[in-house]
């Protein structure tokens, strides 16, 4: 009977004592946890720097990886604003370490130059990328005969330039951005300035708020722009047509000092991370996170989809893809990294 009792007793506890095991447990984990992200200790005893370009898969990525090498690996980052242009001169003297897009064909002649340096490194293919002319399909619907970019001039009045009402107006790449160059170069390589203006918004958020402002009131606006991008995503828009794509030609089309542009049309665009090659000297297993980063094109969309709705800053895009996407992400880093990371989350 006593030997009931003990049994009925201890089957009666059992409960309270599995919470308490399980409570011990957590919170053993939880200090394991702990322990694990401080034993994560950077390569570097200084900051990584990384060039604060200001479009938005660029602010993205960017918190993305500063996320990561923050939490799994333990090293202090900043980032430091800058455009395309200053931004390789940068990385080239050693100013930035890390560039995590760079827009192949929108650079292509500075990349090489710097490139050819060695100071310079080309790591990961992070996505392909794409550049076009547009306009609104209901602009397209309204003049059918504008086909092409050629084709601009004997539709002016309908892409009446505020300023100089006389002239349309073509939005180009916003001022300062590699892809003014090749924007500038193009417009001219067309012979459009007798019957257009080239109008570069100060900032990519100017840019974006004007097209979306006439898109809104169904105005008609032509215009230059990239992809992915959420804008492109929530647009109907239709490609101008431009002159066959030529290597050569673009070549010169990338280069500020192009003295005889030619037209032709824009390739697939190869976005990639660059790094100074001091610092992947110096860092080699964060060289290996960088070089192993790429994002699928289709998630790259959605992660600026959920930009575009939410409203969200880029930090907090970058936490919603960090736990939205652990398939994509967990590939490009070792597992105790990993963990770091998600135990961050």
């Amino acid at each position: 009977m006593r030997s009931l009792e003990v049994s009925l007793s201890a089957r009666a506890a059992s409960p309270a004592l599995r919470l308490r095991t399980a409570i011990a447990a957590a919170l053993m984990f939880g200090a394991a946890g702990a322990a694990q992200a401080a034993d994560a200790t950077c390569e570097l005893d200084r900051t990584v720097r990384f060039g604060g370009m200001n479009w938005e898969s660029n602010l993205v990525l960017v918190d993305v990886q500063r996320t990561i090498l923050e939490k799994g690996y333990g090293c202090k980052t900043e980032v430091l604003p800058t455009e395309t242009l200053p931004a390789l001169a940068a990385l080239e003297r050693g100013d930035l370490d890390v560039n995590t897009e760079v827009w192949l064909n929108s650079v292509a002649d500075p990349w090489a130059k710097a490139e050819s340096t060695g100071k310079v490194k080309r790591v990961a293919d992070v996505f392909m990328g794409g550049e076009a002319w547009f306009i609104p399909r209901y602009t397209a619907e309204r003049h059918p005969e504008l086909k092409s970019a050629a084709d601009l001039p004997k539709f002016k009045e309908a892409f009446k330039d505020p300023e100089e009402p006389n002239k349309g107006r073509f939005y180009g790449c916003p001022a300062g951005w590699g892809c003014e160059v090749v924007s500038t170069n193009l417009f001219n390589a067309l012979e459009l300035g007798n019957d257009f203006t080239l109008y570069s918004p100060g900032t990519g958020a100017a840019q974006k708020a004007a097209l979306s402002s006439a898109y809104r009131r169904k105005q008609d606006v032509a215009f230059y722009y990239w992809y992915p991008t959420p804008l492109v995503g929530a647009m109907d828009l239709v490609k101008l047509e431009l002159p066959e794509y030529d290597a050569k030609a673009h070549e010169c089309l990338t280069s500020p000092t192009c003295k005889d542009p030619q037209p032709s049309a824009y390739p697939e665009n190869p976005v990639f991370t660059a790094l100074n090659a001091d610092f992947m000297k110096a860092a080699p297993e964060l060289t290996k996170f960088f070089s192993s980063m790429s994002v699928p094109l289709p998630v790259m969309d959605a992660t600026l989809a959920h930009m575009d709705e939410s409203g969200d800053d880029a930090d907090q895009v970058a936490e919603w893809f960090l736990e939205n996407h652990a398939d994509v992400w967990t590939a490009w880093v070792p597992e105790d990294v990993a963990n770091r990371v998600k135990s961050s989350l």
